[in-house]
């Protein structure tokens, strides 16, 4: 896995060109295939049901949810086609799909330049592909929670919306923001070791202020504008529209948040690239 980069000293404002990060991309796109691949099958090496760990957590926190807020708090969505607990639970999986995603992309970035030192010391390495690599499997799984998602929405009658060809638009806030707050997070990773600790908390205080497990028409002004300010919060409200209800993402707002989250990716990548120098007098 010998990969040459670039030794030269570049601005930020070359960082912070998006055709900078495209030719990074593009350059090391085999790599990013590689350590994906190796994301995805080392987390489940040796284990008997393999893959299928990849649904098990999921899973497991669906039937809590839908259990103490479906059944015990009686929470339902207004958009939902009946009252039933099943279509609770698909709506509720819908969201939990798309946090599931940002979390654990954002809580392993936080660890993914530290636990690799040799790469940091011994060889030239592009680092800033390991966030990359880290999103590519938390997409992988939740395309998988999305593919059981749309098989039992067909089985209970639900049929398949045209909208979900709309799935790579409506993912894409989700992945800038992702990807942007994971380099972040990587390079604070390396200097104040606490950010792991801290990006743990944050994200599940983010994850009780995203509609995943309500909807978001119950919470009272000015409440609903604090929540609305959560980026998640339209990212999970389009995938239900999109998968579920056969409904267009809402415009413009939808436009504006892959402008505002692309703006964050941007920022993030300039970040690790201008701070990865001093990498290897940390570690």
């Amino acid at each position: 896995m010998a990969v040459l980069v670039s030794t030269r000293t570049e601005s930020i404002i070359a960082f912070l060109n998006p055709l900078h990060l495209a030719r990074t991309l593009w350059r090391h796109r085999d790599l990013i295939v590689q350590l994906t691949r190796r994301e995805i099958e080392g987390r489940y090496r040796g284990a008997y049901l393999g893959i299928l760990w990849s649904l098990a957590h999921p899973l497991l926190m669906l039937t809590v949810y839908t259990l103490v807020f479906g059944v015990i708090f009686q929470s339902r969505w207004p958009q939902a086609r009946s009252d039933s607990l099943a279509d609770f639970a698909l709506i509720l999986f819908a969201g939990l799909s798309a946090y599931s995603c940002f979390s654990e992309t954002v809580s392993r970035a936080a660890g993914s330049i530290v636990s690799v030192p040799n790469y940091v010391k011994k060889v030239i390495f592009p680092l800033e592909v390991l966030p990359i690599s880290i999103l590519g499997a938390a997409l992988f799984h939740m395309l998988v929670s999305i593919g059981v998602l749309l098989v039992a929405h067909l089985a209970l009658g639900g049929g398949m919306p045209w909208t979900v060809i709309l799935l790579p638009l409506v993912s894409l806030p989700l992945i800038f923001l992702a990807l942007g707050i994971a380099w972040f997070v990587a390079s604070l990773g390396v200097y104040i070791r606490d950010v792991g600790q801290a990006i743990g908390i944050v994200l599940q205080v983010m994850f009780f202020l995203t509609p995943i497990f309500y909807s978001i028409e119950i919470i009272p002004e000015p409440f609903r504008t604090l929540v609305l300010l959560n980026p998640m919060a339209p990212v999970t409200e389009n995938f239900r529209r999109v998968l579920l209800w056969g409904q267009l993402p809402s415009f413009p707002g939808t436009l504006w948040w892959i402008l505002a989250t692309g703006v964050v990716m941007m920022l993030g990548y300039a970040w690790f690239m201008k701070t990865r120098k001093g990498f290897a007098d940390v570690l």
